[in-house]
């Protein structure tokens, strides 16, 4: 499986150690963030993400920004895009099965790596419950 990395000036420390990590779970990562401490806005990497997800270039994404919720904006612009914001294994798991969430958030500033892990393997190894979600979840889109 492909997954898209992305992160703003933030981030980089985590994106950096996270793809080292899954790599040695064997999943391709693709890099859609800035690799500089140097300020940046994450809109300019955030929609390369999205559109990378909705075209299918990778499976899932993973984002960090600061708070997490710049970077989770931006992404859920995309028609296509279900990001969701966590800072615990508990919520990671629920947005993937409640929300199928496609793309997870974390604040970089505001966990500690440890965290990221564990919320990462949760939303990893969670599956969608489907039915009443699905309903849900077929009602985002505006209309």
């Amino acid at each position: 499986m492909r997954i898209g990395l992305c992160n703003d000036h933030a981030g980089v420390e985590y994106k950096n150690q996270l793809a080292e990590y899954l790599k040695g779970k064997g999943y391709e990562i693709v890099n859609f963030g800035t690799d500089t401490t140097e300020s940046m806005d994450f809109p300019d990497v955030a929609h390369p993400l999205a559109n990378a997800v909705e075209n299918g270039e990778v499976q899932l994404g993973i984002a960090f920004c600061g708070t997490g919720n710049g970077m989770a904006m931006a992404l859920n612009k995309h028609a296509g895009i279900r990001a969701g914001l966590c800072w615990s294994a508990e919520i990671g798991k629920l947005i993937k099965q409640h929300n199928n969430a496609n793309v997870l958030v974390m604040p970089a500033r505001f966990i500690p790596f440890e965290t990221v892990l564990e919320i990462t393997d949760a939303w990893l190894s969670e599956e969608f419950e489907g039915g009443r979600h699905q309903n849900r979840i077929d009602k985002i889109p505006c209309r």
